[in-house]
């Protein structure tokens, strides 16, 4: 089974929100028309138009009742991030409607220092998960999103399983941190899950490590040159437990969908 999902640069953030809702509505519309072709093989997520609160939940609840598995979203729209009020109630209207929510990054940071070697790709864009991640936490806006949000951040959460451990020192050491943080931040893993996309066994042990053998999903980047070119070769040659195999190869992500029920 393969979950299908739109390239970023289609979300549309930029454009006025109404014409923004009719190509998310067309762009949904015509993934399930592809997905239809093998339903028991492709399913899909849908995109929203992030700038208009009631127009993405509006679009995220009708995608949802039409099929879609939930949604995908960017990890900022504009200068704004996750933290920002709108957004928050925007991943509060997920929570309550049951609707999964993969966060992707995209508009990678960059002041044009990073202009080649692809390392827009290759640091602004793990940076940018983090950022995301981060923003949640330390704003405590997971203290007002009910639990029940299923929350996917892309490639590995970014930065942020290898650098947890500097934050946790950070909010240990400065009040400004613990401001609007009430827990020290690695106790916020169990609010979020990640994917496996970080091609090293290295690091899918350490990210197994900081976030659970229950929070990793398989993740592919598929059909992008930076993706796993055999998807799933990562997890399927590692040297975990079978058991472990086999909750990141698939169960974790049936769970994850409500795909297990």
């Amino acid at each position: 089974l393969q979950i299908l999902c739109a390239t970023p640069v289609m979300f549309g953030y930029a454009y006025p929100a109404r014409a923004a809702a009719d190509w998310a509505a067309r762009m949904n519309d015509l993934a399930l028309e592809h997905c239809a072709f093998a339903p028991g093989r492709l399913k899909a997520l849908a995109q929203v138009p992030l700038q208009d609160l009631d127009l993405a939940c509006r679009e995220a609840s009708r995608a949802r009742a039409a099929g879609h598995l939930g949604v995908q979203i960017g990890n900022h729209v504009g200068p704004r991030d996750l933290d920002d009020d709108t957004l928050v109630r925007f991943l509060v209207h997920c929570a309550t409607d049951d609707i999964p929510v993969l966060v992707h990054p995209w508009d990678m940071m960059t002041d044009g220092r990073m202009k080649r070697w692809m390392l827009p790709w290759l640091v602004a864009m793990p940076a940018e998960t983090q950022l995301g991640i981060l923003s949640l936490i330390l704003s405590g806006a997971f203290e007002r999103i009910p639990r029940s949000l299923k929350l996917c951040f892309a490639h590995g959460g970014g930065s942020f399983a290898f650098l947890l451990g500097r934050v946790d020192n950070a909010w240990r050491h400065r009040d400004i941190v613990r401001q609007d943080c009430p827990q020290p931040p690695s106790s916020y893993t169990d609010r979020f899950y990640v994917d496996s996309a970080v091609f090293d066994p290295r690091s899918l042990r350490l990210l197994i490590d900081v976030m659970g053998e229950d929070r990793v999903l398989l993740g592919s980047d598929y059909p992008y040159p930076l993706g796993e070119q055999e998807v799933g070769r990562l997890v399927s040659n590692s040297d975990l437990l079978p058991a472990v195999r086999h909750k990141i190869l698939s169960a974790n992500t049936q769970t994850f969908f409500g795909l297990d029920r």
